[in-house]
C-alpha cells in the first residue's frame, strides 16, 4: 500500500470516528434530555407552535384583520349563539379569535427569536471581554451590569420604550437590552473558569492570538449554560412583550399580538369571557412549554445533573 493510499484511509477512519464520536454525543443528549417527561411534553408543544406559525397563512381559517360586522362578540362554538364559522368566537369588532390567536404565534416566535439572538450576541460579546481581559475593562462593564440589573425589567424596558416610542420593534430592543446583562454574567464566568485550563495556555503558547483565543478556543466550551439561558430568556422575553403590549407600549393594534388582544379585550372581561382567556391560555400554554424545554436542556447539558 502506497502512503497516499495508507493516508486517504487513516483519514477515512478519522472521519468514522468523528461521525461515531457526534452520534454518541446526541445519543448520551437525548437521553438525558428524554428523561425529563415534561421537557419532551414541552418539546412535542414548541414543535406544533413552529408549525402553526409557519403555515399562519394557510390553517387560519379567516382573514385576521378582517372585521365580520354581523358577529360582534359571537361566542365560541359550544357556546348558545357560536357558530362553526368562528370556532373560538370574535371580538368586540368581529374579528375571528382563532385566526388572531393563529397569527398571532407567529408574532410570539419572531418577537423570541429577535429578542434572544441580540442579547446573546451582545452579552456573549461584553462577557468574553470581561472576563478574558479582567482588570478594570472587567470593572466598568460589570457595573454597567449591575446597574442595569438594579432595576426591575419590566419597568425598565418601560422607561426604554417611552425613550424610543411605542411600537414592536422598540420593545424588542428595550427587553433585548434588559436580558442582556444574564448573558454576560454568565460568560464573564465561564470565561473565567476556562481561561487558566490548559488548552488554553497551550493556544496561547502556539502564537493564538487574543481573538482566536476567545471565540475559538474559550467559547466554544461555554456555550452548554449559554444556550439553557437562551431557551429560558426566550419565554421571557415573550411575557415581557405580551406585557408591554398590555399597557399599549408593544405592538400596537390591529397587530394580532396575544399582549395587544389582551389589552383590546380589558373591557369585555365580564360579558365576553372568551376574547381574554383564549390569549391568556396561549401565553401559558407557550411559556410553560419552553420552560420545560430549558428545563431538560439542563439535565442533559449540565454535568453536574447527569445520572451515571
Amino acid at each position: 500500500m502506497t502512503d497516499t493510499q495508507t493516508t486517504k484511509v487513516d483519514q477515512t477512519v478519522v472521519k468514522a470516528e468523528a461521525r461515531n464520536a457526534q452520534l454518541q454525543m446526541l445519543n448520551e443528549f437525548w437521553h438525558y434530555f428524554s428523561a425529563n417527561k415534561g421537557a419532551v411534553i414541552g418539546l412535542v408543544i414548541v414543535g406544533i407552535m413552529v408549525f402553526v406559525a409557519a403555515f399562519a397563512p394557510w390553517l387560519a381559517p379567516h382573514d385576521a384583520g378582517h372585521q365580520y360586522r354581523d358577529a360582534f362578540l359571537m361566542p365560541p362554538v359550544w357556546e348558545t349563539g357560536g357558530s362553526w364559522k368562528f370556532i373560538l368566537g370574535t371580538d368586540a369588532v368581529g374579528r375571528d379569535m382563532l385566526s388572531r390567536l393563529i397569527h398571532g404565534s407567529r408574532f410570539s416566535l419572531f418577537i423570541g427569536v429577535i429578542v434572544v439572538s441580540i442579547s446573546l450576541t451582545g452579552g456573549i460579546i461584553i462577557g468574553l471581554v470581561a472576563g478574558y481581559f479582567r482588570g478594570w475593562v472587567d470593572g466598568i462593564i460589570m457595573r454597567v451590569m449591575d446597574i442595569i440589573l438594579a432595576f426591575p425589567s419590566l419597568l425598565m424596558a418601560l422607561v426604554l420604550v417611552a425613550i424610543l416610542g411605542p411600537g414592536l420593534v422598540n420593545a424588542m430592543i428595550a427587553i433585548a437590552i434588559v436580558l442582556q446583562p444574564h448573558f454576560a454574567r454568565l460568560t464573564r464566568a465561564a470565561v473565567m473558569s476556562e481561561a487558566n485550563r490548559e488548552y488554553v495556555t497551550s493556544a496561547k503558547v502556539a502564537g493564538a492570538g487574543h481573538m482566536r483565543l476567545m471565540f475559538k478556543t474559550i467559547l466554544p466550551n461555554c456555550l452548554a449554560p449559554l444556550i439553557v439561558q437562551a431557551t429560558l430568556s426566550f419565554s421571557t422575553a415573550i411575557l415581557d412583550a405580551a406585557a408591554l403590549g398590555f399597557l399599549g407600549m408593544g405592538a400596537q393594534p390591529p397587530t394580532p399580538e396575544w399582549g395587544t388582544m389582551l389589552a383590546e379585550a380589558r373591557e369585555f372581561v365580564l360579558r365576553a369571557w372568551w376574547v381574554v382567556t383564549f390569549p391568556g391560555i396561549a401565553i401559558l400554554v407557550t411559556v410553560l412549554a419552553i420552560n420545560l424545554v430549558g428545563d431538560g436542556l439542563r439535565d442533559a447539558l449540565d454535568p453536574k445533573l447527569k445520572r451515571s
